[in-house]
Parts: C-alpha cells; structure tokens; sequence
C-alpha cells in the first residue's frame, strides 16, 4: 500500500512542481507588488492602494476596456450561431463530412502569431490580397484601409471569428451526438417542421452544453490579444487596444522606449483589475444561465 503511495506522489510532483513555480508563485508575486512601486529594477517602494488609484484614472486603460466588450461582443455575436449552424448541417449524414469537418476546425491548431501574420497579407491596404480580388472584380474602385482606425476592430473581429467557428463547432457537435434520434423521429410523426424541430428539441436539449461553450467563449474573448498584437499592435490611436495587450505591454515592454517606463507594480495592480473584471462578467452570465435553466 505505501509502495502504491509513492508510485502515485512520483507521477503527481511534476505537475503539482510545474504549477507551483508557474502558477502559484507568480501569482503571490504578482499580488504582493501591485502594492508597490517597482519598475523591475531597484528597491520597491511601497505605497498602499496608490496604484489601484492609478487604474481608476488610466483612461487608456479604460479605453482598453471598452474596446474588449466591443471585440469580445462582436466575436460572440457571430461566432456562437454560425457553429451551431454548422454543426447542424454537418451533423446530418452528407458526403464529404469527414473531410469539411477538418477544414472547419484547422483554424484552430494554427497559432495566433501565424494566423495573424497570414491576415496581415490578406488585409493589407496597399498590395493586400483581399484589396486586389475586390478591386479587379471590380467591387470596389480604390483600396480600403481594411487596418485603419475606421476598420482595423472590424478586422481583428473577422479573424477571430475565423479561428474559434471550428472549435466551438466541434463542441457543438458533441452535444448534437448525443441526442438520441428517437426524439426527432417522434417530433416527425407529431408532424414537426425542421425548425420546429431545432426549436423543440435540439436548442432545449443542448441547453447545457451550450451554457458551458458560451461561458468559454466569453472567458477567451475577454482575454484575447496574441493575433491583435501581432497584427496591429494595438493600433491604429489605440483603436484595437484590449486589457490583456494593454497589461502584456506594461509587464513585457518590447521596445526600449516601452522599456523606460516599465511598471511591474502598476502592471500587477492592473492585472488584478483585469482578472476581476473577466470573473465578474463571468460570474454574472453563470447567473443568468442559471436563472434561466431554473425557469425552463
């Protein structure tokens, strides 16, 4: 029995050490000087709730935030029933389902960095791919500045919404799956249109699965930034600055100019605002997911 013991601590240490050391500890880091001064060199200074004071007046950083709701909502909108509906139709019995259901989800394995570099080229206002087909189609007369300020969100939404459809899809489809065919059948004999059906019998049903995809989708949407920063580094004025770019930049200053003015303590402090800020918007939905699933 003790030797099954010590098997057991030898396969679970690695990965309770790796959590410690990346998780826990920085963390606790994090935690103790956001009540400081500290620009990652020298002596911290303390200084209480200064830096939280700091965040309430840090109007980019707010920007930063409302700039998140509109991506995050934007991505949301579209994203959850354009998967839905994809994973209907591919959940029915057709040629090539194996196949389109793979196309669908590579997206997902690619890395942000990639993807975001490949849009680069696509939407690049001057010699992009995308400018080239609208202009020769003759859809348009002059190149749009697909990066600008007037259209670089739009952009970075349509690109996140291309990366996440197969995943969320894929998920979907696991909850359709389970749906015995039973119920369909007897929906047909009741005399059950299609959509009656969908309304019926597969939303009520995939309630629950649909509850925990809609929650992940918030979660990683609030705290999306690696293809924006990628692609417009948060640019153009500041138009496509979210929370989590804007924190990736005080802690990990990627210019020497940035590196200046590094501010660990201010960044610790404003990524604890931010971790709050995605808990409450999370906490609030699994609210109101609950209260509606006691309705229904």
């Amino acid at each position: 029995m003790k030797q099954k013991k010590i098997h057991a601590y030898v396969f679970v240490f690695p990965s309770l050490f790796l959590t410690l050391v990346f998780g826990i500890y920085p963390l606790l880091w994090a935690l103790r000087y956001m009540f400081y001064d500290y620009q990652g060199f020298g002596t911290p200074v303390f200084i209480g709730l200064d830096n939280f004071g700091r965040v309430m007046r840090d109007h980019q950083f707010w920007s930063a935030v409302g700039n998140t709701g509109i991506y995050a909502l934007g991505k949301l909108v579209v994203t959850i029933p354009m998967s839905l509906l994809l994973a209907i139709i591919l959940n029915r019995k057709m040629k090539g389902r194996s196949f389109l259901r793979a196309i669908y989800y590579l997206p997902t394995i690619f890395s942000a960095s990639v993807m975001a570099i490949v849009f680069f080229i696509i939407f690049n206002s001057y010699n992009g791919i995308l400018n080239q087909l609208l202009i020769r189609f003759h859809i348009i007369n002059e190149p749009i500045g697909w990066l600008s300020a007037d259209h670089a969100m739009m952009t970075t939404i349509i690109i996140a919404i291309w990366g996440a459809v197969g995943n969320y899809m894929l998920l979907f489809l696991a909850g359709l799956q389970g749906i015995p065919n039973d119920l369909y059948e007897a929906a047909s004999l009741d005399g059950a249109n299609e959509f009656q059906k969908l309304k019926n019998v597969t939303i009520p049903l995939l309630g629950p699965v649909m509850q925990m995809i809609i929650m992940l989708a918030i979660t990683i949407s609030l705290k999306g930034y690696e293809s924006i920063m990628v692609l417009t580094e948060g640019g153009p004025y500041g138009k496509t600055e979210v929370m989590y770019l804007y924190l990736f930049k005080l802690l990990f200053p990627v210019s020497a100019e940035a590196q200046s003015i590094q501010q660990l303590g201010y960044g610790s402090a404003v990524g604890f605002t931010t971790a709050v800020i995605v808990g409450g918007v999370t906490l609030v939905y699994f609210r109101i997911s609950k209260k509606l699933n006691d309705v229904y």
